[in-house]
C-alpha cells in the first residue's frame, strides 16, 4: 500500500496537480502509515513539504470548528436539531430561516442560497453580513432537496456562537482543539513564523503573491478570519488525533466537547432518501461499499479526511493544489485513488 500511495502521489506533484502532499493512514491505535512528496513552494524547490507543513483547512474548517462545536453543544442537550431555529434564536425569529433546522443545515437540504457571496449582497461591515446572512429569504422549502452549500456552515457558526456565548475560534478551541491537543489547529491570519511553515494557496491579484497563512476564502478574509465556511489552519498530526478520537474517544488526554454518540450519529444517512446522500456535514465516499461504510469530507484548497467506522480506519491527504488551478478533476482523480488505496 504504501509504495502504491506515494507512487501515486509523486505522480501527482510530476503532473502538477499540487506542490506537494503530506498524508497518513490510521486506526484508533493511531498512524500506520504516512509520509510526503513534492516542494512546499515551487518558487522555493530548496524546501520539502514536512510532517508539521501548515495547510489552509478551507472547509475541513467546517468539520474541525463547527461540526465538532455543534456535536459539543448537541450533546450538552443545549441544542436540539429538530427545533425550528426561529424558536429559540431572536435573530432569526420571524425570519425565514426561522423555520429552518439545525439538522436541515448539516444535511444541505436547508433551501438557504447556494452561494455566500456576501460582499456583493452586504458589504463590509461584519455585523451587516451577519444581519443578511441571518434575515435571507430562502433559496426553496426546506426539506425540499440536497444542495450544498457554504452558507450552512456560516449560518451554524453563528448559532454556536449564540449558544455558547463565544466567538467559533474560542469554542472550538475551548471544547475540540485543546482536549485533543491539536495545538497547531487555529484561524488565521497565521503570525509570521507559522506562516513561514505554511503552504501557500492561490496567487493574491492584489499583492500578486502566493497567500500564505491568509485564508484563500474570502467569506473567512472578508470576516476577519474566523468564519464557519472556512479560514482554519492545521497540520497532520492534529488532523490523525482529531479522527482516531472520533474512532475511539478514549485516545484523547481529556474530554472533548462531542463524543463517540455524536460522530456515529453523524455517519449515518440522515437525508430521508434524497440524493445525494449526505450524513450530517459528512458524506459517504464515493464508489464505496457498505461494507466499507467510508464517509469523506473535502477542502477546496487540496485537503481531505475519511472516515471508516466500521472497518475501524481513517486518511488524510493535504495538498496545496489550488497554488496551480482551481480545476478540481486532477486531485479528484487522485483522492479516489488514494482512498481505494488507503481503505484496500
Amino acid at each position: 500500500m504504501i509504495d502504491r500511495i506515494e507512487a501515486l502521489l509523486a505522480e501527482g506533484v510530476r503532473d502538477k496537480v499540487y506542490p506537494g502532499a503530506v498524508w497518513a493512514v490510521g486506526d484508533s491505535a493511531g498512524v500506520q502509515a504516512s509520509g510526503t512528496t513534492g516542494v512546499l513552494d515551487p518558487d522555493e524547490p530548496e524546501t520539502p513539504m514536512r510532517p508539521d507543513t501548515v495547510f489552509d483547512a478551507a472547509s475541513l474548517t467546517k468539520i474541525l470548528a463547527v461540526w465538532s462545536s455543534i456535536g459539543a453543544l448537541w450533546e450538552d442537550s443545549v441544542l436540539d436539531l429538530d427545533q425550528p431555529l426561529g424558536s429559540f434564536w431572536p435573530e432569526v425569529e420571524n425570519r425565514p430561516l426561522g423555520q429552518v433546522t439545525a439538522r436541515q443545515l448539516l444535511t444541505h437540504t436547508a433551501g438557504v442560497p447556494l452561494r455566500a457571496q456576501l460582499k456583493s449582497l452586504y458589504g463590509t461591515r461584519e455585523d451587516d453580513i451577519r444581519r443578511g446572512v441571518l434575515h435571507e429569504g430562502l433559496h426553496r422549502p426546506p426539506g425540499e432537496a440536497v444542495e450544498y452549500t457554504d452558507r450552512a456552515a456560516l449560518i451554524l457558526g453563528f448559532l454556536a456562537e449564540y449558544l455558547a456565548g463565544q466567538p467559533l475560534d474560542q469554542v472550538a478551541d475551548a471544547r475540540t482543539w485543546r482536549p485533543l491537543g491539536m495545538d497547531s489547529t487555529r484561524f488565521g491570519p497565521l503570525p509570521a513564523p507559522i506562516a513561514a511553515r505554511c503552504a501557500p494557496t492561490e496567487l493574491d491579484p492584489e499583492t500578486d503573491t502566493h497567500l500564505k497563512g491568509t485564508a484563500h476564502d474570502f467569506s473567512a478574509r472578508l470576516l476577519g478570519g474566523v468564519c464557519g465556511i472556512a479560514g482554519a489552519f492545521t497540520v497532520l498530526d492534529d488532523l490523525t488525533g482529531f479522527l482516531r478520537y472520533m474512532l475511539d474517544a478514549s485516545t484523547a488526554p481529556t474530554e472533548a466537547g462531542f463524543g463517540p454518540e455524536w460522530t456515529s450519529y453523524s455517519l449515518t444517512v440522515q437525508t430521508n432518501g434524497l440524493e445525494p446522500a449526505r450524513g450530517l456535514f459528512w458524506h459517504p465516499a464515493p464508489g464505496t461499499s457498505d461494507e466499507q461504510d467510508v464517509w469523506v469530507h473535502y477542502g477546496f484548497t487540496g485537503t481531505g479526511m475519511w472516515i471508516s467506522p466500521a472497518t475501524d480506519r481513517w486518511a488524510v491527504l493535504l495538498t496545496n493544489k489550488l497554488y496551480y488551478t482551481r480545476d478540481r478533476q486532477p486531485l479528484t482523480d487522485v483522492r479516489n485513488t488514494f482512498r481505494e488505496l488507503a481503505f484496500a
